[in-house]
């Protein structure tokens, strides 16, 4: 019997336990200090009253005879997933529903997806990158090629023609770097694919924070997008599913490889690995596409946007450099006398008990980069800024 020796090649702590470790062992040292967190992506405002009402509902339900839901379908309720199909047709995005798959969150199928594809197969990966992206292909063995992104290119690298790799993974907008691509940026990456039979993992998880009309909530706004591109979406940012977990993945009908399937492929796979996502939290999702339900997520969302501002207008006003802000969550900053990023991390957390992510965390690219997150509360985040204000001017 052997174990898997590809985990001695991942890091030996996850990011985020380690950020935790050095969190708590400032608090046991300064337990006077208030420390405010603007660092794991969590939201903090609670699921809007037209989801709570459909998740009572839903549970009351099953708790008659005639609405006692048991094992449902592995790829969701034809309900949520109707509702989905007339999201992306209102963005002129025609789906079929057989191509929408329900998940507990982009997370899982992001890692998942891995199943259907050869470990054969070569990877590209943009650096600085979500560390699950990476993780999951280590574990499987894969060949990883680092797509160079940085300050110069605003963190949104675009493949060389002559670039080859099976399998590319592209989030927009960025975590963790909130840039966001275009739509001649993303034709550029559709274009690449097809021409090299490669396949886009598209994670578009940030889709809901977009506020330009000139940039791309999906990939499947671009042409051709259909016959080589995967997309990966959740309600975790959008409706605070964050510990309710929901979200789906689309694949396409056009996707042919040979004399196989990726769509029949997952299908399969989902019906024998995934037992599915529980009729009470379908029905919540689905509560999330209604009128009200709309209306309720966009304000918590330009909750968070107010948030984000706030934090852009600080860095602006010491004029430091940063991508996001504006379509993300996220902010993704230069750390200011070219110091390191945990040197920043710590800089900030013993100066003014702020607790941001070391950029360093997400790939070598990341180095001397910091990000900060915008789903704390509003009172929160504006005492951080004016104690990252006072201690900015003093550099």
């Amino acid at each position: 019997m052997e174990l898997n020796n590809n985990y001695k090649n991942l890091q030996t702590s996850y990011l985020f336990s380690t950020i935790a470790k050095k969190v708590l062992d400032y608090v046991n040292e300064n337990p006077d200090k208030e420390v405010i967190r603007l660092g794991i992506g969590d939201v903090t405002k609670p699921l809007c009253k037209s989801v709570v009402e459909a998740l009572k509902k839903a549970s009351c339900e099953m708790g008659t005879q005639e609405g006692f839901h048991g094992y449902g379908p592995e790829q969701g309720y034809s309900f949520l997933k109707d509702e989905i199909q007339k999201y992306y047709y209102n963005r002129k995005i025609n789906l079929k529903t057989q191509e929408i798959f329900i998940s507990d969150g982009a997370k899982s199928d992001l890692g998942n997806i891995l199943d259907i594809f050869s470990k054969n197969n070569k990877v590209l990966i943009p650096d600085p990158v979500y560390p699950v992206y990476v993780d999951t292909n280590i574990m499987d063995d894969r060949e990883i090629i680092f797509l160079e992104a940085n300050q110069e290119n605003s963190f949104l690298p675009i493949p060389d023609k002559n670039l080859k790799a099976d399998i590319a993974y592209i989030c927009s907008p960025n975590n963790p770097t909130g840039a966001t691509y275009n739509k001649e940026q993303l034709t550029t990456w559709v274009n690449w694919a097809l021409e090299n039979n490669a396949i886009i993992l598209f994670d578009a998880a940030y889709e809901s924070f977009v506020s330009e009309d000139n940039l791309p909530r999906s990939i499947y706004e671009i042409e051709g997008a259909k016959s080589c591109a995967i997309e990966f979406c959740s309600f975790s940012k959008t409706a605070g599913f964050t510990g309710t977990r929901c979200g789906y993945t689309i694949v396409p009908e056009d996707l042919s490889y040979g004399d196989l399937s990726p769509n029949k492929m997952w299908l399969r796979r989902q019906t024998t690995k995934f037992n599915g996502v529980p009729y009470i939290i379908q029905r919540g999702a689905q509560a999330v596409f209604s009128e009200n339900g709309q209306k309720e997520i966009l304000e918590n969302i330009n909750y968070y946007k107010k948030n984000a501002l706030l934090i852009a207008q600080t860095l602006k006003k010491h004029n430091i450099w940063f991508t996001g802000g504006i379509n993300s969550p996220y902010i993704w900053l230069k750390c200011p006398n070219n110091m390191e990023s945990w040197e920043f991390f710590n800089f900030l957390l013993y100066n003014i008990a702020l607790v941001g992510t070391p950029g360093c965390g997400f790939g070598k690219n990341g180095e001397g980069f910091f990000r900060l997150t915008s789903f704390n509360t509003y009172e929160a985040t504006k005492e951080a800024m004016e104690r990252l204000d006072n201690l900015l001017g003093d550099l």
